[in-house]
């Protein structure tokens, strides 16, 4: 991009240091296809590395956080959790995203459905196998960057960090979520898969753990990822 860059600056190759993709997007309203570019270009000197570490911290032992669901918010909530030095437990309903994927194979081949593991519940969430679309870079959300940042760091291709619709892929995204997790636990996480909650214990007006079922987990906080179909 570096040439297509200095023509349209007017000015010389040699002084450009860098120019890298920051947007890409697919202008197909005419007959004629475009590929529009949005580039980032550096002029006599390259940028500074950006700030982005995912160096986290062991959490074992530390106040315990129960997270219910594992799809893209409980897992990124965990994380976040252990970036803040607690420990998070995750209860997910469904099974883990490999036991998941023999599951839908079953509902595929008409033999059976587990109301707790299908395209709709279990490790992952429901985008896992129905494309892996990333829908938005609205910077009213937050700082959407370091979320794909994090993707990529656990396996997905750096190209979503400048796609303008970027896109993971079914095919990709069970490798990832199993990389998330093993994240999560090699910092002291834990995760409770074939746990449906079915109470949340409340003690002096406050939300102080769940029961799945007979069972009580409690912890100094209970975060709801629950997801839409729940």
């Amino acid at each position: 991009y570096t040439a297509f860059a200095a023509r349209r600056l007017g000015i010389k190759d040699t002084d450009i240091a860098l120019a890298r993709v920051v947007k890409r997007s697919i202008d197909a309203r005419q007959r004629q296809v475009k590929v529009n570019l949005t580039l980032e270009v550096f002029v006599d000197r390259e940028p500074l590395p950006a700030p982005v570490h995912f160096d986290y911290p062991n959490v074992e032992g530390r106040t315990e956080v129960v997270i219910v669901g594992s799809g893209p918010a409980g897992l990124f909530a965990a994380l976040r959790l252990i970036e803040l030095g607690l420990r998070p437990v995750i209860l997910e309903r469904g099974r883990d995203v490999s036991s998941r994927k023999r599951d839908i194979a079953l509902i595929n081949r008409n033999e059976r459905i587990d109301p707790d593991s299908n395209y709709a519940f279990g490790e992952g969430g429901a985008g896992t196998f129905s494309d892996g679309k990333l829908f938005t870079r609205s910077k009213k959300r937050g700082d959407y960057n370091k979320a794909l940042q994090t993707l990529v760091f656990h396996g997905a291709t750096p190209e979503i960090l400048y796609e303008a619709h970027p896109h993971i892929g079914t095919d990709k995204l069970p490798y990832i979520i199993r990389n998330i997790r093993q994240t999560i636990i090699d910092a002291g996480g834990v995760f409770c898969f074939g746990r449906r909650v079915t109470d949340l214990i409340l003690r002096d007006g406050r939300i102080r753990g769940v029961c799945c079922g007979d069972e009580r987990i409690e912890g100094a906080a209970v975060v709801l990822a629950t997801g839409h179909s729940a």
